[in-house]
């Protein structure tokens, strides 16, 4: 009996730790990135507290629009721990978004963070996909001051639905949230995923692959 209650109380524990999974927790007032550290860790090695500036927790720049004159039509800014060093450890960044008439930012997942979006000008068409089986599209069009949320790792989108430009800014629970593109991934990776297994998976002939792997 007393192994049981063992075993439980452990099962209990994991089953906590995963449910409060993030970025690690600051142990100190800060944790500032150093960039230049010889040292790997999961995340950024700190700075010495000492010659910590206040340019370290400071970003100018997310009022300028982003050029969108590429074939998606939209430009990501972001501000995460690479612009932000003081970020490190703590969990949250953010990005502006500029879209182009019926321009898109396409696909993609963040595998570290879910992502809260603002519509600060303009009308955006939104979406995401629920995991297997489902594989349900739960989509939205937002207008100004509008909010939607993102959860962590499913596949979603934006589009400007609107006849001119469209700015949205979105928070992210991860100070380097990543970003997998689902289109740069399949059709892109380097080394390139045999064309024969693309073929297979999306049921499409092997020279669509290739023409969809060299657009990649």
């Amino acid at each position: 009996m007393a192994a049981r209650i063992l075993f439980f109380l452990g099962f209990l524990a994991l089953s906590f730790a995963f449910s409060l999974a993030s970025d690690p927790k600051p142990l100190q007032d800060f944790c500032v990135a150093d960039a230049s550290a010889a040292v790997v860790v999961n995340g950024v090695a700190c700075k010495d507290a000492k010659v910590v500036q206040a340019n370290d927790f400071f970003f100018s720049g997310l009022h300028l629009s982003g050029n969108t004159s590429n074939p998606i039509g939209s430009k990501v800014t972001p501000v995460n721990v690479v612009q932000i060093p003081g970020l490190n450890t703590l969990g949250i960044s953010l990005a502006r978004i500029d879209y182009a008439p019926w321009g898109i930012n396409p696909p993609h997942t963040h595998p570290r963070a879910s992502e809260i979006l603002t519509v600060v000008e303009g009308s955006l068409e939104v979406g995401f996909v629920t995991s297997n089986p489902e594989n349900k599209l739960i989509t939205k069009v937002l207008n100004k001051g509008d909010v939607y949320v993102f959860p962590v790792n499913l596949i979603h989108y934006q589009r400007n639905v609107g006849q001119s430009k469209a700015v949205a800014i979105a928070a992210l629970s991860s100070q380097n949230p990543g970003v997998i593109t689902v289109a740069n991934a399949v059709f892109g990776s380097n080394p390139a995923i045999p064309s024969d297994i693309l073929a297979k998976a999306f049921q499409l002939d092997a020279k669509v692959v290739g023409y969809l792997q060299q657009k990649f």
